[in-house]
């Protein structure tokens, strides 16, 4: 069975993060996994719930010990640790929300990206929408700005965006 949002059966929502491990370690990732969310908090859902996806024991073993120094740190985490299974994409109308709700640059990445999983897969496509969910400051977009594919235009917009709340 493929998932969708609306027949999730047994599955939950979740990211998938392809990293390269010379710029950032696993462990780093765990560290920032563990500070961006509320491991604390007992999931009301399946849907909902907070896991740990490992692809190896050297990652198994790294989560586990993050978690059990979350614990000493934190009280009870809720947040599971489990091997990684196969990662089924949203559906196209779920992916880069906040790109998708700024429609003069979604009008660019559209014809950069016609193709829908072109779209999903693309770096800057994630960095603009990252961007826009406030993700970033305004020094980071504009060191980058350049190499996000926008038009003048589009770079315009976007630093108005992030720069200045328009």
């Amino acid at each position: 069975m493929n998932p969708t949002y609306h027949s999730l059966g047994d599955y939950s929502e979740t990211i998938q993060i392809v990293y390269d491990p010379t710029q950032i370690s696993y462990e780093e990732l765990l560290d920032i996994f563990w500070n961006a969310h509320s491991p604390t908090s007992r999931p009301w859902s399946r849907q909902y719930a907070s896991f740990v996806f490992y692809h190896d024991e050297e990652q198994r073993e790294l989560a586990v010990e993050t978690k059990a120094q979350q614990e000493a740190k934190r009280g009870t985490i809720f947040t599971e640790i489990v091997p990684a299974g196969t990662f089924y994409p949203a559906e196209d109308y779920h992916q880069k929300y906040y790109l998708r709700n700024t429609r003069d640059l979604m009008r660019e990445f559209n014809a950069m990206y016609p193709d829908a999983d072109d779209f999903a897969a693309s770096t800057a496509a994630a960095r603009v929408n990252g961007y826009l969910g406030s993700n970033g400051t305004c020094e980071q977009l504009q060191a980058e700005l350049d190499s996000l594919g926008l038009t003048s235009a589009g770079q315009d917009k976007l630093e108005q965006s992030v720069c200045f709340g328009h």
